[in-house]
């Protein structure tokens, strides 16, 4: 157990950190870009070349679309926030699941096992519907592995409600109905193998 709980704080400190030098990079280059330093100097050589290929691929989309690619550094610097979430949620989620159903085999509590195993499977499946809303706001295409990856995961669910509650214009109602079914799932799970 305490093996798991100090691969959880790793896992939680390695994002963290990572997020909290990338929102500090790209202050460092927005700062920079409007200081008027000059983009010669050593300073800005060295910061543009740690931080282009992050920002770089985001300004060419951010021109695509029309926005002010100057903006890609504070974008930026949101979808690692929102990514290092999806990490921090994901990896707590199959931990959380992985502590529960060894306690439970403890307990010699099988019944508890298989409510705790499905428990994290609805957990996971749900923030990782919740994951592809993100990406397909994001636009991200579904030649990206992870999102035919995520497509390839939840469209089982979602393609029949699809099917059977149409879309309002743009707007795609299955993902909030799956996300009803699934807290539903969870409970009758809750309130019958976890009692």
């Amino acid at each position: 157990m305490q093996l798991i709980n100090a691969i959880s704080m790793f896992i939680s400190y390695g994002v963290i950190i990572a997020i909290v030098a990338t929102v500090l990079l790209m202050i460092l280059r927005l700062l920079f870009q409007y200081a008027d330093v000059n983009p010669f100097s050593r300073p800005a050589l060295m910061l543009r070349r740690i931080t282009d290929p992050m920002v770089t691929p985001l300004r060419r989309a951010l021109v695509r679309l029309g926005i002010e690619p100057n903006f890609a550094p504070l974008i930026l610097i949101l979808i690692v926030i929102l990514l290092g979430w999806f990490v921090i949620q994901l990896s707590d989620n199959i931990l959380g699941t992985i502590l529960s159903v060894i306690d439970s085999a403890r307990q010699g509590a099988f019944v508890k096992v298989l409510g705790y195993i499905l428990l994290g499977a609805l957990n996971i499946y749900m923030l990782l519907i919740f994951i592809r809303i993100i990406f397909s706001w994001g636009m991200v295409s579904y030649t990206n592995r992870i999102m035919r990856f995520l497509v390839n995961v939840t469209e089982p669910l979602l393609a029949p409600l699809r099917r059977m509650i149409p879309p309002l214009g743009t707007f795609d109602l299955s993902p909030i109905v799956a996300f009803i079914l699934i807290l539903l799932l969870k409970a009758a799970v809750q309130g019958t193998l976890l009692r």
